[in-house]
């Protein structure tokens, strides 16, 4: 008795390097992806390092308020 194996398209035959043309792909959509993801994250940090640099310029802003103020109250 013979079996009949369905034959592979001829396509089929070289199907290692569509395995590494699909990696490749795969790839570079990862890192399209982890380029895109790092851009936001700099624009995160970007702005996190604005408020901070706000709040900093805020606190000084105080200490020198009350100092002015200390010294307003001392001299006549």
């Amino acid at each position: 008795m013979t079996h009949d194996k369905p034959r592979l398209p001829g396509n089929f035959a070289c199907a290692p390097g569509m395995r590494i043309e699909a990696h490749e792909r795969v790839s570079e959509l990862q890192f399209r992806q982890m380029a895109a993801q790092l851009s936001r994250l700099e624009q995160v940090i970007e702005r996190l390092e604005r408020r901070l640099w706000l709040a900093v310029y805020g606190v000084a802003g105080v200490i020198l308020a009350q100092a002015v103020q200390s010294i307003m109250a001392v001299a006549p």
